[in-house]
Parts: structure tokens; sequence; C-alpha cells
């Protein structure tokens, strides 16, 4: 079998087996598109024939292109992962990637905005259908800590206003409950009583829908983002995942259990949760030293 064909049988398999999404599945289409190029490049056109050197060159070639490490590491799970399974299958005797190592990565900690920040996005001067949705999706982001492909991909029925909860599919197909507050369930309710004025003759289920009357896509998302940025002067750096890990961390500076914030994340290791203690534990530094009586004088 071909090294095209054995990428399509593991794609399938990632795919049907082990439940990942399509996002997950054209990212592995993409680095084993261009894994296999290298090889072919080498004259290799099976995965029996390569061998431990042919990684390491190709993970050489790409670190010479100056990519970040965290994509030389994607790039080496994708590989580890593609060899790990033909040996499951019985394809290949040995797995020659098994003792490739992964890069170092310097853990940066999220970017997230202060309370008043958030006030000030979420302030939106409502006129059209179109604002009653935006300010319906910033509330959603900010007060449930959704993923942008969560919240894109939310319908009609995963809403309930009268339990006040969220249905949502995770990373994984992972489903999860999360609850929505007074903001969101006001903002929501507004923008449900308006939302058939954004629908076509074309009907869809998706709860959040474009001038086109089609959900929303990601880029559609960023350009809506942007725009409100740049109206209200707020760093036009904030993403999405902004809104996601300042959620997080407001949360865990007020109190909330860290487990209860790994549920609502979506996360399934708590290890990936503890990263915003280090932002909790630098903003009690900082406030301990702005405003303790004894603080050095400058």
């Amino acid at each position: 079998m071909k090294l095209g064909n054995q990428i399509e049988e593991y794609l399938d398999y990632v795919i049907v087996e082990q439940n990942l999404t399509i996002n997950t599945k054209n990212s592995y289409q993409n680095e084993l598109t261009k894994y296999m190029a290298f090889l072919v490049r080498r004259g290799i056109w099976n995965i029996e024939d390569i061998k431990y050197e042919d990684i390491t060159e190709y993970l050489k070639a790409l670190s010479n292109q100056n990519l970040k490490p965290q994509s030389i590491a994607h790039s080496i799970t994708v590989i580890r992962n593609f060899h790990k399974y033909f040996v499951k299958t019985g394809d290949l005797k040995q797995d020659v990637s098994k003792n490739i190592s992964q890069p170092k990565l310097q853990k940066k900690l999220p970017v997230t905005l202060s309370v008043q920040d958030v006030d000030c996005l979420l302030d939106i001067q409502i006129e059209t259908p179109f604002d009653y949705r935006n300010k319906a999706m910033l509330e959603l982001l900010y007060g449930t800590g959704l993923r942008i492909s969560e919240l894109l991909s939310l319908t009609l029925n995963d809403i309930d206003l009268t339990n006040c909860t969220v249905r949502c599919m995770g990373k994984g197909r992972k489903e999860r409950i999360v609850p929505i507050n007074d903001f969101i369930i006001d903002s929501l309710s507004k923008y449900l009583e308006v939302r058939c004025q954004l629908e076509k003759r074309e009907r869809y289920d998706y709860l959040f829908l474009n001038n086109h009357g089609k959900p929303i896509t990601r880029q559609g998302f960023f350009k809506i983002l942007k725009k409100i940025l740049s109206e209200k002067g707020l760093d036009p750096n904030t993403s999405p995942h902004t809104l996601r890990h300042s959620f997080a961390t407001h949360l865990l500076e007020n109190g909330a259990d860290l487990r209860v914030i790994q549920e609502m994340l979506g996360h399934s290791d708590i290890s990936t949760t503890r990263i915003y203690t280090h932002i909790s534990n630098q903003k009690v530094e900082k406030d301990y030293k702005k405003y303790h009586p004894r603080k050095d004088e400058e």
C-alpha cells in the first residue's frame, strides 16, 4: 500500500474510531501530507521503508523553516500516532518513531482582559438585530468560557433558558453542560426575539447567523470582534480565546474551585487548568506590592 493510501486509512481511523473532530482530522492531514512529500523526495513510497533517520531529517527540515517549537511538537505527535497505528494493525513490525524526542516547550501564560475591559467590550449599543447577536455571542463566550468552535456550532436546541444551561460539544466530541448567568439569559432572549430577521429562504438550526442567513464562520466572527475592539479602543490582539482565559482567571480570582473551572472549560486533565493559578498568583503579588501599606517607597 502506498503512503497516500496509508494516510487516507489512518485519517478514516482518526474520524471513525478515535471520534476526533473534523478540524483535528484536517490538521493531521496537513501534517501528514507535508511528511509524505518529504519522504517521496527521498524515494520513500511506503511506511515500511521509513527509517529513524528519515524522520529526524524531516524534523531538521522543519526546524530550518524557523517554525515554533509548538508546531514541531505537533508534527512529532502526528507522526508518532501515524506510525503507532500501523504497528497496531500489524503492517509495521517496529515503530521507528517512538524514540523521537519532543522539543522543550516554554509555557506562556495566557493573555487575559481586566474585568473593566470585559465590561467595556460587552457594553454594546443595541440598534440592529446584528447588535443583539453580537452582544449574545460575546456574553456567551465570556460567561461560559466556550471555545470559538463550540460557540459557532451551537444550535437552537442547545440553549435551555428555563434551566439556565447551554450544551456544547467539545474536543474529542465530548458533550458538556455549562451554566449560564442572567446576563447571558437576557442577551440570548432578546437575540432570539429578532433572530428571525436574520433568516433567509434557506433555514438553519445554528444559533448564530450572519447577514446571509447562514451560520457564522470563524473568519466572520473574527471580523466582528476586531470591529468592536477597534470601536472601543481595546487591544486589537484580543481573541475569542482571550475571553475564555479571562473567564477562567476571573472565576479563580473570585474563589471558584479549580475542579469546577476544569469541568466548565472541558479540560480532560486538571494540569491544563492549573495554568490559571499562576496568573492568579501573579495578580496577588502585583496587588500586594501596590496596596500593602508598608510597600517599598520608590
